[in-house]
């Protein structure tokens, strides 16, 4: 069964978490442009760019392996967030909005794929 990715809230969710994580790296140092901020930037547009992908399948099996690679990829992004704020790039309240919004969205995914079975 085909989904309207546009009408997901984990579609949605993924492309707010995608936003702050472009407006919070716009100050990172400029030696990470190619680095950390970069790879930050990649991860987050991955986790709605395959749900979006996914939804077009044309089993739910296969959305749901779609929805495993989000879920990795916010995994990924966790770290990445943790590596930022142990390197001084993120302070403690952008860290902890960024960890609540990440595992919100990690929750909500597992969630939706339990409807897929």
């Amino acid at each position: 069964m085909k989904h309207n990715f546009k009408n997901l809230n984990i579609w949605k969710l993924s492309l707010n978490l995608a936003d702050d994580v472009y407006s919070l790296t716009d100050s990172f140092p400029k030696g990470e442009e190619f680095g950390l901020k970069s790879q930050l930037r990649r991860c987050a547009v991955s986790i709605a760019s395959n749900i979006a992908e996914g939804s077009s399948r044309s089993s739910n099996k296969d959305f749901n392996r779609y929805l495993e690679i989000s879920l990795g990829s916010l995994f990924e992004l966790q770290t990445q967030v943790i590596i930022s704020y142990n390197r001084n790039f993120l302070d403690p309240a952008q860290l902890e909005m960024l960890e609540l919004k990440i595992t919100d969205l990690q929750k909500m995914i597992s969630g939706f794929q339990k409807t897929l079975l």
